[in-house]
């Protein structure tokens, strides 16, 4: 069998096509945008990060720093894509994705996101509409290795481009994946252009690039296996119906922990339910009924519908919320995530491993 890491290493090295991928015109935009400044790349591990990387590449600009922040919540396919990534940074000379991690004081009782949610009995900020989580997890410690930080257990001397752009008096610019897709392009307008230590720029907005134009940029410069899956939290709220569907048949221990957690902060101490306001306990409705009742109070990590809930009305899980494990249980998960998965999707380019098809050939696609 054909080694993964040697083939997209190979196409790394050529990126034949490259003028056809990125015109002159798009490769003058870019350069104009950011040549000649201090380049900062926050990197998702995810599709619009990893063609920001190709982007970049194609155009002849190189990042001085990228950044990767490892929550130890991440599917496996992700930290693989980071570990490969590098492997193709090396055939580009260009240095590695610096991975971060915010360390927690040793009284806190939790190292990760995950000890944090289950030790104060409560979803992740984004299953109430706020983005706290990805600030103090991502975010912070991405601008802390460049800043350095003076105390505390993520004590750190600054990174050498903050040293470069305080001795050149320049500003460091933050390059974020974010796409021509609607919903990023909604998010980068609420954004500030900069903030007391950085400028923001989006080089796939630059070029006009959406989620399909990255996923094809992806494919024809490292080859279809190094699309990436979607980057997120194995418990992250936002996930959609199919990624649950994916994760009970590929990583079932995760959906497990996932499932844990709604229990334990539905039913702790700072949960928003209510027993009055629903006539039965948040258990009880889990158990025996398919749906909440119409609320604006969120009801579990889907924020309007709960995992556990799901899980038990699809016969995902058993009596005791076990994922199931069967073959036949894994074929039909799989095929009821393919069913729900849209079709501009990068997964419905990539060769899973348990796809009979050639190499580098498209799955079939849901109608």
């Amino acid at each position: 069998m054909p080694d993964p890491l040697a083939s997209a290493a190979a196409k790394a090295s050529v990126l034949a096509g490259g003028e056809m991928l990125l015109p002159d015109h798009q490769r003058r935009l870019l350069r104009a945008a950011l040549s000649g400044r201090l380049l900062a790349a926050c990197f998702g591990a995810g599709v619009d990060s990893t063609a920001m990387l190709v982007a970049l590449k194609l155009a002849g600009l190189r990042p001085d720093i990228i950044t990767f922040a490892n929550l130890e919540a991440e599917k496996p396919p992700t930290l693989l894509h980071v570990a490969r990534m590098n492997d193709v940074l090396a055939q580009w000379d260009w240095e590695p994705i610096t991975v971060v991690r915010k360390q927690t004081l040793p009284g806190t009782g939790y190292s990760d996101l995950y000890g944090n949610c289950m030790v104060n009995e409560t979803l992740p900020s984004l299953a109430f509409g706020m983005k706290s989580c990805s600030i103090k997890w991502k975010q912070k410690p991405q601008d802390q290795i460049i800043k350095g930080c003076k105390s505390g257990p993520n004590a750190s001397d600054p990174h050498p481009i903050w040293l470069e752009a305080q001795a050149r008096g320049q500003r460091i610019v933050k390059l974020i994946g974010y796409d021509c897709g609607r919903a990023d392009l909604r998010r980068s307008r609420n954004l500030p252009l900069a903030d007391a230590d950085f400028d923001f720029s989006y080089p796939l907005q630059i070029l006009g690039w959406d989620r399909g134009q990255c996923i094809h940029v992806i494919s024809e410069t490292l080859g279809p296996d190094m699309v990436p899956i979607k980057s997120a939290c194995f418990f992250c709220p936002a996930s959609k119906i199919w990624e649950l569907f994916w994760l009970a048949a590929h990583y079932p221990e995760l959906l497990e922990r996932a499932l844990l957690l709604e229990r334990n902060a539905l039913t702790g101490r700072h949960s928003r339910f209510t027993e009055l306001e629903f006539g039965a306990s948040w258990e009880e409705l889990v158990r025996s009924h398919d749906r909440f009742p119409s609320t604006s109070t969120t009801v579990g990590l889907g924020r309007s519908f709960a995992w556990n809930q799901w899980a038990r009305t699809n016969n995902v899980v058993d009596d005791d919320f076990r994922v199931r494990r069967g073959a036949d249980d894994r074929a039909r998960f799989i095929s009821l995530s393919d069913l729900h998965r849209r079709e501009d999707n990068a997964l419905d380019i990539r060769r899973r491993p348990d796809n009979n098809a050639a190499p580098g050939a498209p799955l079939a696609r849901a109608e």
